[in-house]
């Protein structure tokens, strides 16, 4: 097929972004060519994208996909409209054979072409990121400014990431190189040698219901950019955002010269359960999936032909052993509590607090004064009802607020949840969190803070010294994961401990976080968000070990 795009155009385009972006994966400094700020996208950018998000509800998706066998679209707003949205349904067996045609030709096209093809599909996915940040906020109940900034510009920066990564490990190895092997007196051994990074297969790209994009565009665009093709099969109550990537993705690879079907959508009916199947396909090589404990198990177990990564529950734990600046530290802490409602798999949940208190600038505190504190400082930060409404968002599915209904009768409520009215969006179900106290002096294997409890919940868990706040944390790392660790302390010693248990079991640490950085935000270029070396986990977003095995390296070898 005839290319509008070429390498040549797209190289003077794209090449300078990708040399800073590897720069940045090796600095680690911040870097993002991605703006946060919605008025950075023009003037009319606002209304422009708020009207073909609303051109888009209520209409036929059409991709013009192989193997379409009908149509289905069931998505609600957690806000309270319907999406009304229909999308292609496939038949596997048409799609699959299909998406692997185009492979050979992706594949000669070599690491930094592939790489500047996914810069143009994530640079015109960014000059829509008002359509986007809608169509996030309708399908996971993100306030609008988090739908703009988590589902846009950061979202994007872990694209590129992944892209970075995924070029930066191709080229490790030369393309060729001419190989003379001295024998003596005798003529030398010399053969030509060429190394072509070739891809696994068919990746599957499963996506979640809270972050379609900021969970989703990591695996798809570390597989795509190393040669795979990438089927999207987006969680069915959040299928609008991966489906309209799917659709600039297409868009962008036919006007490369390459087969749109390199990139492609599965889209289930309701109840039809399709990612089990999909996932022990002979064709699918690579599986990326967030989502719960119980699946991500059953993938890593049954999904034998893929190479699986995985992003699960974990339990995120905060120490509170002792501060300087406890007015700071009770405002950043209620504010990792309460964004997006607690549902993000970085939000804090085990709230560790020697029962004796802790020493802090505003005087010695107490176990009871630290969470009566917290619960005020939650509550004043909520108390406006808009505020409250642009931080919480609404609960995304019955099941959080079933949780968080039942989180009362745990323990003792040191704050208790308020329903918020949203005036814009009547229907949403809107909550300010609930903190529950627990001890942990007595053993208890069904404590409630050894397990997660996704959502608006936290456990002020009472412990006898910090050391004991210590064993409880390697021990529910150890066990369940965790995303994320916080710790609050000014003694050396005691952040040289907390730091070895984070070393340890493979956690990453946030100390003493009172600004505006909070423990459950993470910077593309320059956090890792999971390790990869603990349950919550088995691959971190992102670094070399989540790209390079989506590719092996073949050599031929020739007689000079």
């Amino acid at each position: 097929m005839a290319a509008e795009l070429t390498v040549p155009q797209l190289s003077a385009k794209h090449r300078p972004t990708l040399d800073q972006a590897l720069s940045a994966i090796r600095s680690r400094a911040y870097w993002s060519p991605h703006p946060e700020h919605p008025k950075a996208y023009g003037e009319t950018a606002p209304a422009d994208g708020l009207a073909a998000f609303e051109a888009v509800r209520g209409t036929r998706l059409d991709l013009g996909q192989p193997g379409t066998d009908g149509w289905t679209g069931a998505e609600v707003s957690p806000f309270g409209p319907e999406l009304g949205v229909e999308y292609p349904h496939v038949d596997p067996d048409v799609l699959l054979p299909a998406m692997k045609a185009g492979m050979g030709a992706w594949r000669d096209a070599g690491p930094e072409a592939r790489a500047l093809v996914c810069i143009e599909i994530l640079s015109r996915i960014s000059a829509r990121t008002h359509e986007f940040a809608h169509a996030v906020m309708h399908t996971s109940g993100q306030a609008f400014m988090m739908a703009f900034q988590a589902g846009g510009p950061h979202a994007q920066d872990r694209g590129l990431e992944a892209v970075a990564y995924a070029y930066e490990e191709q080229t490790r190895v030369p393309g060729q190189a001419d190989w003379s092997k001295p024998q003596g007196k005798k003529d030398p051994l010399e053969l030509g040698k060429t190394f072509t990074a070739v891809p696994r297969g068919i990746a599957l790209m499963i996506g979640c219901n809270t972050f379609p994009t900021w969970n989703g565009y990591p695996g798809l665009f570390a597989s795509l950019a190393t040669g795979n093709a990438v089927l999207v099969k987006p969680h069915p109550r959040a299928v609008l955002p991966l489906a309209l990537t799917v659709q600039v993705a297409r868009e962008v690879l036919a006007e490369a010269g390459f087969d749109p079907n390199l990139v492609a959508l599965a889209v289930e009916r309701p109840g039809e359960g399709i990612a089990k199947a999909l996932a022990v396909r002979p064709e699918i090589k690579l599986i990326d999936y967030t989502g719960s404990t119980e699946f991500g198990d059953w993938l890593e177990t049954n999904a034998r032909q893929a190479q699986v990564y995985t992003e699960k529950a974990g339990v995120n734990t905060v120490v509170l052993d002792s501060t300087d600046n406890y007015k700071g530290m009770l405002s950043n802490l209620a504010f990792s509590l309460s964004l997006y409602s607690g549902q993000m798999c970085t939000t804090p949940q085990n709230l560790l607090i020697p029962r004796d208190g802790i020493a802090t600038d505003a005087g010695h505190k107490s176990y009871d004064e630290v969470v009566a504190d917290l619960a005020a400082s939650v509550g004043g930060l909520l108390g406006d009802d808009a505020r409250a409404n642009a931080l919480l968002g609404a609960l995304v599915n019955p099941d959080v607020k079933t949780r968080l209904e039942a989180a009362a009768a745990l323990g003792e409520v040191a704050l208790a949840s308020r329903e918020v009215v949203n005036p814009e969006f009547p229907d949403a179900v809107v909550r300010t969190p609930v903190m529950v106290k627990l001890d942990a002096a007595k053993p208890d294997p069904e404590a409630p803070y050894l397990s997660e409890c996704f959502g608006p919940v936290s456990f002020a868990v009472a412990v006898d010294t910090t050391a004991d706040a210590l064993d409880l944390l390697r021990r529910t790392v150890r066990e369940k994961g965790a995303m994320t660790v916080g710790a609050y302390t000014t003694s050396p010693d005691t952040e040289r401990a907390i730091e070895e248990v984070c070393l340890e079991e493979s956690a990453q640490l946030s100390l003493n976080l009172t600004g505006g950085v909070f423990v459950n935000q993470t910077a593309a270029f320059s956090d890792f968000h999971g390790s990869g070396g603990n349950p919550a986990a088995n691959a971190a977003l992102c670094d070399g070990a989540f790209v390079a095995n989506r590719f092996r390296v073949v050599e031929v070898r020739r007689q000079a």
